[in-house]
């Protein structure tokens, strides 16, 4: 690539600033170097890798990073903005370098001299390339002609003697360093297991120990110190680099710690047996053998300021972001270019550092990578771990070594950790797609990078873990009190979908298990976008559902994703083959949206409830997408809550049904048709899910041409009052049919009910038995015990009671009962109610006996269910508040035009 040429001269050359005398300099080039890059965004780091290699060959060391810089903005304006190859051409004379960059463009304009109007063109971005060379180059310039535009830039070289590789500036006498009458430089040599092999005089006069008692030991059982101050490097990690520089202690033969200032260089003898060479002086006399650092040209002016500059700031930049996301994304980008990588990512480690979480990339597939989890300590070799530096310069050689890097194209990468306090926080790297690119000396200075953001990345993720924790917080209660708020399965159900998506995930699934023998059953599917959900339910459906296992945590279910891949493929061979070329049709369409739906990851997390699993909650997310850890513990906490909700919805479901049922038997089969006769019965319990209390109605045969009929009101509400209601109910159908008159049946009532002894209520009951006759009209015989008096309506429009008050029952043991006839003519109205009716309050005023007959008074005419609902609606409207007690009405009209 470099091609000598003696005698060559460089052109002059032309000022870049428009103004500025042109000067006339006649340079010898030495050496030439070319390549041309294809118009695509890789071509970016590949120019800047081939200006890095150039210059560091023709050993300019000193001026590869400003080239760096200039060349890499220049290709990009080129190949990006022009969207055409770059030429870059780098000229190596006696006294710099110089580097073109030439466009292809092919609609260059030339530039007028004096044209009021700027030339906008493809290569422009603000200018910003210019402005650079205008900042770093010793001289730039831009040279047009009608098919390519050529910038170029000059760097000068620091005037140097020959063989000197760095030097500092002459300083008087009274600056130079202090140190003691002799200076002595302790030379320690260090297997590769750590122990000392060489330990010469300097090292006895400094540490007190002669060779004999140190050789054979372990280096690390004289430090003093296990980290190096200010780093996360370990004196047995700075021992396997190859260079590394720093300070430590070293205990003394007299106890005392002597701090130094060492210098590792790692070696291997002429059999590849590799060993450390340590160089040691005293930390006052480290300038002895600390490095100096290239400090760039600083203007007088600001030097003061210069000082001041924060090491984090120089890496970062100035401001920092002040959101975690964007100051990962900014490290990631930093690192590339310090390293003129391909590609960065950066890692941040679980709270048990076991895992480590894709949080930002550059150069890779963010979308498939981001919050992806890859073991702390995957791989193999000495670069198996993310606790140090590692160097792989060709991960072909070692598969798997990298897990993140897998199918991206990247062959060698170089990895730091991110420490804070000792603690592995996260890890940063960066790779290149050709091999051999990194060494360590690219570790260290990646390292140096890491110590001074690690502080910055830890704090600004423990603020973010701490918006999270109070969002968790407040979505758990908030959960909570929803599913707290009801005893419905099915709503249950859709309240645990409708909490996760699309706040923790992109669809969920909820199965069931109705007991253990049972299979889990797909309950409930929900997606964040409702035209997606059908194909999903149909999906699932087609798959085995998850094992029921009740191990706590999220565990991955690859299945959704292989039957969605496989469906896919699937339909799309069929449609190929079919048309003989493929076609969004509806079913390719919708298969293609459904694989899409549950491409990502895919997590299943057991619902268990007082020791069993009850069902599985199935949360996914779109392709290539993965969750966090914290929205998974997030998803757990969740879990724990909904399986309690669903179980307690279950055995409210189980038991209401129960309680159903028997309450179902308490009433009566259904009423039977009395000719001649409108009978209609309305009847409302209170209290919530209540089908049945203490207040009851039958109407049923007795024998050919005779019916019986009661309505009565056990003492309190309830499953108490519905026993007794029970038996009230059932003991009069037997008693009427055994042959008993009316009071013969309410005394025998009467003392079945004292039977039941601490259980037994008293009674409040009108029992009554019906003849119709052919004249139309119908004869009653009615008992009232306790009971609110039946009310008799006739045509006329009066109202008047149609019994007499008796004693109520389950009180006294000798009751002396007796029944009244009545005949009820065509056109009249019986009703009967219990005290619910009558004593409907609102506030201080009740119903009562006389609201209940002017009610009454104004239903002439009406029919029986007329006459009942016009009675409800009266008592509903008299007061606002709901009914407290048990309410029956019983209506019965003989027709008119029964009369014959």
């Amino acid at each position: 690539m470099g091609l000598l040429i003696p005698g060559e001269h460089v052109p002059e050359p032309r000022q870049g600033n428009p103004g500025d005398e042109t000067r006339t300099r006649s340079s010898v080039i030495t050496a030439r170097a070319a390549a041309s890059f294809d118009p695509v965004g890789r071509s970016v780091a590949t120019a800047r890798a081939f200006v890095r290699d150039t210059l560091q060959g023709w050993g300019y060391a000193d001026v590869v990073d400003d080239a760096v810089v200039l060349t890499s903005e220049l290709v990009t304006n080129a190949v990006v903005h022009a969207g055409t190859k770059a030429d870059v051409l780098c000229l190596r004379s006696d006294d710099g370098v110089r580097v073109e960059v030439a466009d292809r463009y092919p609609e260059r304009e030339v530039p007028l001299l004096g044209s009021p109007a700027d030339i906008a063109g493809p290569d422009r971005e603000n200018g910003r390339g210019l402005l650079l060379c205008a900042a770093l180059a010793s001289r730039w310039g831009v040279e047009y002609t009608p098919t390519r535009k050529n910038v170029w830039f000059q760097l000068d070289l620091p005037n140097r003697p020959v063989g000197t590789r760095s030097a500092g500036p002459a300083v008087p006498t009274a600056l130079l360093p202090v140190t003691d009458g002799r200076v002595r430089v302790a030379v320690v040599q260090i297997d590769r297991a750590g122990a000392v092999r060489a330990w010469n005089e300097d090292a006895e006069e400094l540490f007190g120990y002669p060779a004999e008692q140190v050789t054979g030991k372990a280096l690390t059982d004289f430090a003093a110190w296990p980290h190096t101050p200010g780093t996360s490097t370990g004196i047995v990690e700075a021992l396997q680099l190859s260079r590394w520089e720093g300070t430590y202690g070293i205990r003394g033969a007299d106890g005392r710690v002597v701090p130094v200032y060492a210098s590792h260089l790692r070696v291997r003898d002429t059999e590849g047996e590799p060993s450390t060479v340590c160089l040691l002086v005293r930390d006052d006399e480290r300038a002895v053998l600390q490095t100096p650092v290239r400090q760039p040209a600083t203007d007088p002016a600001t030097l003061g300021e210069s000082r001041n500059v924060d090491p984090f700031e120089v890496f970062i930049g100035s401001p920092a972001p002040d959101d975690l996301d964007g100051l990962l994304q900014r490290t990631v980008e930093r690192a590339r270019d310090m390293l003129d990588g391909d590609s960065a990512f950066l890692l941040l480690a679980t709270d048990d550092e076991t895992e480590l979480e894709v949080r930002a990339t550059t150069g890779l597939p963010s979308a498939r990578q981001r919050f992806a989890r890859v073991p702390v300590e995957a791989g193999t070799g000495r670069y198996g771990s993310a606790r140090m530096p590692a160097v792989h310069e060709d991960l072909a050689a070692v598969p798997g070594a990298v897990p993140l890097l897998e199918s991206t194209g990247m062959r060698s990468v170089v990895t730091v950790p991110l420490k804070v306090e000792g603690r592995l926080t996260g890890s940063l790297g960066v790779a290149a797609e050709s091999p051999g690119r990194y060494s360590n000396e690219e570790a260290l200075r990646l390292q140096f990078a890491a110590d001074r953001i690690a502080l910055a990345v830890e704090s600004a993720r423990l603020g973010e873990l701490e918006r999270l924790r109070r969002g968790s917080l407040s979505f758990l209660v908030e959960a909570s009190d929803l599913l707290a708020g009801t005893l419905d399965r099915d709503q249950t159900l859709a309240l645990m979908a409708q909490m996760t998506v699309p706040t923790l995930a992109t669809w969920c699934a909820v199965y069931t298990i109705a007991d253990q023998a049972s299979d889990p059953y797909l309950s409930y599917v929900l997606h964040e976008d409702e035209e997606r959900i059908d194909g999903l339910k149909a999906l699932l459906s087609k798959i085995n559902p998850p094992e029921p296992v009740p191990t706590p945590g999220a565990r991955v279910w690859t299945a959704p994703g292989e039957a969605a891949h496989q469906a896919a493929l699937r339909v799309s061979m069929r449609d190929l083959g079919r048309s003989g070329s493929p076609h969004t049709g509806g079913g390719l369409g919708t298969t293609l949206s459904t694989a899409a739906a549950v491409g990502g990851e895919t997590v299943v997390l057991p619902l268990v409830a007082r020791n069993r699993v009850i069902g599985m909650l199935t949360l996914g997310k779109p392709s290539d997408d993965h969750f966090r850890q914290e929205i998974l513990e997030l998803a757990e906490d969740l879990s724990r809550r909904a399986a309690l909700a669903l179980d307690n919805a279950r055995l409210y479901s189980e038991r209401m049904a129960i309680s159903r049922s028997l309450q179902r038997s308490l009433l009566p089969p259904g009423l039977p048709q009395i000719p001649g006769v409108e009978v209609e019965v309305i009847y409302r319990a209170a209290g919530e899910g209540n089908e049945v209390g203490g207040d009851f109605y039958d109407l049923f045969p007795i024998r050919d041409g005779a019916y019986g009929f009661a309505i009565g009101d056990v003492c309190g509400t309830g499953p108490e009052a519905a026993a007794v209601t029970g038996l009230a109910r059932h003991a009069l159908r037997l008693l009427a049919r055994e042959g008993f008159g009316g009071p013969a049946v309410l005394e025998r009532l009467n003392a079945a009910i004292l039977d039941e002894g601490a259980r037994s209520r008293f009674l409040t009951l009108l029992y009554g038995e019906l003849w119709p006759q052919e004249d139309g009209s119908a004869i009653l015989k009615i008992v009232c015990a306790g009971h609110p008096l039946p009310l008799r309506l006739r045509q006329d429009g009066s109202v008047e009671p149609a019994a007499d008050p008796q004693p109520l029952l389950g009180v006294m043991e000798d009751l002396e009962l007796y029944e009244q006839t009545i005949t009820l003519d065509p056109g009249d109205v019986l009703l009967c109610v219990t005290d619910g009716i009558t004593e409907r309050r609102e506030g201080t005023r009740m119903l009562g006996d006389d609201g209940l007959t002017d009610v009454l008074a104004s239903c002439t005419g009406l029919t029986a269910g007329a006459v009942a609902a016009r009675v409800l609606r009266a008592v509903e409207r008299f007061a606002a508040e709901p009914a407290s007690d048990d309410m029956a009405i019983l209506s019965m009209r003989i027709p008119e035009q029964a009369k014959r």
